[in-house]
């Protein structure tokens, strides 16, 4: 017997959520707003947008069909099923956390707030979800970044990856790139994204750069990395500092630090940890996101 598919909501806890939380009560969030210029009516408002597309997203799945509903904060527990259609319903940023976390899983994403958030990835409102249920469109197939250690664990990401230290100091690596080319470098870290993340993290750093790599489209199987306020000294360089990857291509880092992070689209709480000697290579990944 077939199961019905499954729809898995996504979302991320509310301002309004982690006010409570932190302060026990409503009078006292209010008091703490108020103490920095703002209202709570507005981040309540904010709260039953989100609680309100959340029940119309509920309420457009049909009957028979199972249902599931995960926070971001768990998303690196959750185990996703190849039958599932993924609603992300939140800031287009919760797209590229659960993007990572699939594996070719058609993604619609609901934009609770529809003029506050650009809409990149979030691109319906919860009342077009039933429609693109029954008759879901073709997919917005969009490229990914994938970061594989040598010990064999990998990490992907919609948006860039970033390789560092953790608390983005200085990281000592020497960087090899896809032309053999091999440089001992000291950097506040090294990003690698795709074209959909070329409007994020990568473009604050482009612009910064005279010459910078043109940005990949974001269905190109192609990565634009820079290295971020590379140091020059006696024993570092500066000269490997940007460029770009096309499908069967590698950037590899190899550590000279005690410990270096990789963190995928801001997640750095789901990251891979490199020692001293430990090499991590930076490519496309096999795997894509199916956009709705």
């Amino acid at each position: 017997m077939t199961l019905p598919p499954r729809i898995v909501v996504v979302s991320r806890r509310s301002e309004l959520d982690e006010l409570l939380a932190r302060h026990g009560t409503r009078g006292a969030a209010a008091f703490f707003l108020r103490q920095r210029g703002r209202d709570l009516d507005e981040v309540t408002a904010r709260h039953e947008a989100l609680q309100a597309a959340l029940r119309d997203v509920g309420a457009a799945a049909p009957a028979d069909w199972r249902r599931g509903h995960v926070e971001r904060a768990d998303l690196p527990r959750f185990l996703f099923a190849p039958e599932d259609i993924v609603i992300a319903v939140g800031q287009d940023g919760l797209v590229a956390n659960v993007a990572k976390y699939l594996s070719g899983q058609p993604v619609i994403g609901v934009d609770p707030e529809p003029g506050r958030n650009a809409g990149v990835l979030v691109r319906h409102r919860a009342a077009a979800v039933g429609a693109l249920l029954r008759k879901p469109p073709a997919a917005d197939v969009r490229t990914m970044v994938v970061a594989r250690l040598d010990d064999g664990q990998e990490l992907y990401g919609l948006n860039e990856i970033y390789v560092g230290h953790a608390g983005h100091q200085s990281a000592r690596y020497v960087l090899a790139d896809s032309a053999g080319n091999r440089e001992r470098q000291s950097s506040s870290g090294l990003i690698a994204g795709t074209g959909t993340g070329a409007t994020g993290w990568c473009a604050s750093i482009a612009r910064e750069r005279a010459a910078a790599p043109p940005a990949p489209a974001p269905g190109d199987p192609a990565l634009a990395w820079y290295v971020r306020e590379a140091w020059p000294s006696p024993a570092t360089g500066v000269t490997l500092s940007a460029g770009t990857l096309d499908g069967g291509q590698e950037l590899e880092l190899t550590s000279e630090s005690e410990r270096l992070v990789a963190f995928a689209d801001g997640l750095e709480q789901d990251a891979l940890e490199l020692s001293w000697g430990q090499r991590i290579t930076l490519a496309v990944a096999r795997k894509h996101l199916n956009l709705i």
